[in-house]
């Protein structure tokens, strides 16, 4: 039935009331003080920046106390139109600041040996350079930016990095449900202070562990988006994670295999895991534990996480050992000189130094709580790790038939979790395959190779690490780019 027009003025003047009621506009005005109250306006060694930058804390439990850190970037161009992507690291346990933002895909990355951050030409939040063609030529002084999101990165469990809880016996309950659980409340209620953001379209990134982390926020987000009111519903369109844990059987078989297949390892050692050892069962023999000590042994000398570079010999790194846990990610244990594109293994023990310093954590607004613990890459306060699913591959069937989208991808001489693993992991989907394994582009030469299944796309990146963007930014931020805009990769030359 129309309204007729008196009935609509009628509706419309309510409508404005409500907008301007006490109620509501004091909501917006303290999620605004929020808002500004995070505000980073510039840190230490930080080169001008005209994009806007906000950190601080979302509380998660009121009555524990738990709080989760946060950074986040505003895309260099165009913010109010770009996705929203939230990025995480894994561990579990390693911190989404340490890794993610400052060495691999933020804005700014850690310099060697000054109080500096560098502006990192691949970030995430930055444009790609594009020309515009004029009368059929392209004209270079016309080259502009497309930003490619606005960029979050969240330090998640508690205890990890700057998020902590006021109930230290909450650290000896975590597990892959309650991060789950304590990530979507704060992605809620970081909306409730964002709300510009709130209509975005909403992506999750990550690596390694996070493996577990991001299909299992996902599932979340996707469960409760079909009950929760309005208010509350996230726009949330798909994710995308790179050498990444998701299937133990897989995952370790993938990872003698590849050790081998590199020459990491001998005949000897091999056939050794082989015989000694069944992925499929979750009880270790002795004579399992005793043949992967001599396959761990290795990985002592060379870097687990990016087979091919060298290790840093500083004797004040600080990171831990390879052969730490199984779950772990991170650097290796000690190392030598730079990398002749520029990789430098001892960054993270800048990193380390950077964020512990005081006037930094004023600037943004972390450790406000005084926490009893030194901020690492890695927690030293996270002992116990209560629940994880040998496999995830039932939650990423479930978003594929759910339409989600979802991408992985994997840097190739990583050997930590290896291509050889995530293409075991992949197969046991049995997806149907839409288009057969081919080469992708970056410019003139093969960046990778990639196979579309049905729902899924799998990509590889060539010469890359543990840590893709770290070693192929260039490539990394191309796959981003491709991710969000769901398209193909170049398949040729450009």
């Amino acid at each position: 039935m129309a309204l007729s027009s008196s009935s609509s003025f009628s509706l419309f003047l309510i409508f404005s009331l409500l907008l301007l009621s006490p109620s509501h506009s004091s909501g917006h005005e303290a999620a605004f003080a929020q808002q500004q109250a995070d505000r980073v306006s510039r840190l230490p060694g930080q080169p001008p920046v005209t994009f806007r930058q906000f950190a601080g804390y979302i509380t998660v439990n009121e009555t524990h106390g738990r709080a989760l850190f946060y950074w986040f970037f505003e895309a260099t161009h165009d913010a109010h139109n770009k996705p929203l992507l939230l990025w995480l690291n894994g561990g579990p346990g390693c911190s989404s600041i340490g890794y993610g933002e400052a060495e691999e895909l933020g804005p700014f990355l850690i310099q060697k040996g000054v109080p500096e951050l560098g502006l990192n030409r691949h970030s995430w939040n930055k444009g790609k350079p594009c020309q515009l063609h004029l009368n059929g030529s392209v004209n270079i002084s016309d080259s502009y930016l497309i930003a490619e999101a606005n960029l979050l990165f969240l330090e998640s469990p508690v205890g990890v990095g700057f998020s902590y809880t006021n109930t230290s016996s909450d650290l000896n309950k975590l597990g892959d449900a309650i991060t789950a659980e304590d990530a979507y409340i704060f992605l809620v209620n970081w909306f409730k202070r964002f709300p510009r953001f709130k209509s975005h379209d909403f992506y999750i990134a990550g690596e390694s562990y996070a493996g577990h982390y991001v299909p299992q926020l996902s599932e979340k987000i996707f469960d409760e988006n079909k009950i929760v009111p309005a208010k509350n519903y996230i726009n949330f369109k798909g994710f995308i994670i790179g050498n990444a844990l998701m299937d133990d059987e897989t995952d370790q078989t993938g990872m003698i295999d590849y050790a081998w297949d590199h020459a990491v390892i001998s005949d000897r050692v091999y056939h050794d895991v082989k015989n000694n050892c069944n992925f499929s069962k979750e009880n270790v023999t002795d004579a399992c534990s005793s043949s992967l000590d001599e396959y761990f042994a290795v990985y002592d000398i060379i870097d687990m996480y990016s087979v091919y570079s060298p290790v840093c010999v500083d004797s004040n790194s600080t990171m831990a050992s390879n052969r730490r846990s199984y779950f772990v990610e991170g650097a290796s244990p000690k190392i030598l000189s730079r990398h002749p594109v520029g990789y430098d293994p001892c960054v993270p023990n800048y990193t380390e130094k950077y964020f512990n310093r005081p006037d930094v954590q004023e600037a943004l607004h972390a450790n406000a709580t005084k926490i009893g613990y030194t901020w690492t890459h890695c927690s030293d306060a996270i002992s116990k790790w209560n629940d994880a699913p040998s496999s995830v591959l039932p939650v990423i069937r479930k978003l594929i038939d759910g339409g989600i989208r979802v991408w992985v991808f994997s840097g190739d001489t990583d050997g930590r979790i290896p291509v050889t693993s995530t293409r075991l992991t992949l197969n046991k989907l049995g997806l149907k395959t839409i288009q057969e394994w081919k080469p992708w582009y970056d410019r003139m030469q093969v960046g990778g190779w990639t196979i579309i299944f049905e729902g899924l796309t799998f990509v590889t990146v060539r010469g890359a690490g543990h840590q893709v963007p770290t070693f192929a930014p260039r490539q990394a931020r191309q796959l981003i780019r491709h991710f969000l805009a769901d398209q193909q990769l170049p398949s040729s030359p450009f």
